[in-house]
């Protein structure tokens, strides 16, 4: 990765406010890495040394149950930074990254961040406004739960991860999760995801190669209740 200052990307997230000498500084104690699909980011527990910056790539934020189940709290995509809760409380990481496809992202020391946010109130304001988005996605996803049929939540992610990540060239969605993923991020048992997938096919709503789906039907799957 080269210069920060002319990094398309920083202008997704709150680094877009850093500016001049904030910027340059950062650009040279970055450390550019490369992970595959499959490894692990950071993981739960672990005390962090500084956020990463995602240039290309997804990532799933997981959480451990009691029972040692993967809780799948969110999907991470370019633009955005992982471990910034942690480093600025001063805390483990309370959840564990995982990329889902290969990735690049930008690493940056813990104390290049907390000096910029003590010196930067627009910088400040918009980690705050970042993390307050992040809360009140968690409270939807909450209540999305509760109030929509299993049915609604799958259509709902499908089209999500259409949306978002785009699909490739045959039609099929770009970020391949497994059925546990999918039963993760609904919030139901894998089983109920491999039968609503199947109802959804015989509905002529998705189609499926392996692990892989592509949407047929997208007007039945926004009207789903």
């Amino acid at each position: 990765m080269g210069d920060c200052e002319q990094c398309m990307v920083r202008k997704l997230s709150a680094l877009k406010m850093l500016k001049g000498e904030e910027i340059k500084a950062i650009s040279c104690a970055k450390i550019t890495k490369h992970i595959k699909k499959g490894e692990i980011i950071f993981k739960e527990d672990e005390m962090l040394n500084g956020v990463y910056c995602i240039s290309s790539g997804v990532c799933k934020l997981t959480k451990l149950t009691e029972k040692g189940k993967e809780q799948v709290v969110r999907l991470v995509v370019k633009g955005e930074l992982l471990g910034q809760r942690s480093v600025i409380i001063n805390e483990v990481a309370n959840l564990t990254a995982t990329a889902l496809n290969d990735m690049e992202v930008c690493y940056i020391p813990k104390q290049e961040i907390v000096q910029d946010l003590m010196k930067n109130n627009d910088f400040s304001l918009s980690m705050l406004r970042r993390m307050a988005e992040d809360l009140k996605d968690a409270e939807t996803a909450i209540i999305n739960m509760a109030q929509k049929s299993v049915r609604k939540r799958l259509a709902d992610i499908i089209l999500y991860l259409s949306d978002n990540f785009g699909v490739d060239e045959s039609g099929y969605l770009k970020v391949t999760l497994s059925r546990d993923d999918f039963a993760s991020i609904v919030g139901t048992a894998t089983e109920s995801v491999i039968r609503t997938l199947s109802q959804f096919k015989k509905e002529e709503l998705v189609k499926t190669s392996g692990k892989k789906i592509r949407i047929i039907n997208r007007a039945e799957l926004e009207m789903m209740e």
